[in-house]
């Protein structure tokens, strides 16, 4: 697996915003097959920062229904909370 695949998308939020200027922790979507070094290794390749810790935890998709009651889920994914060095920081809009 590349890093592109490893990882899908950083994800902005109020928390994760918050836990980026107070922790220096960024979230981000990773491959439901890919384990801690995996991603560990493609943050620091992707935006060129130190990582010192990931935590990883699975996100179960939630059941939907739709007008006439048809029932439906929503896929699951993978989370990965990544903490930097000090001083490493990810640039969302440069």
């Amino acid at each position: 697996m590349n890093s592109f695949e490893v990882i899908k998308t950083v994800r902005l939020t109020e928390k994760g915003t918050r836990q980026g200027e107070k922790f220096n922790q960024y979230t981000v979507v990773a491959d439901r097959l890919a384990n801690k070094t995996q991603i560990r290794a493609a943050v620091q390749e992707l935006f060129k920062v130190k990582v010192i810790k990931v935590n990883t935890l699975n996100v179960r998709g939630k059941f939907r229904r739709q007008r006439t009651s048809q029932a439906g889920q929503t896929p699951s994914w993978k989370k990965a909370i990544v903490t930097l060095h000090a001083g490493h920081k990810i640039e969302f809009f440069e």
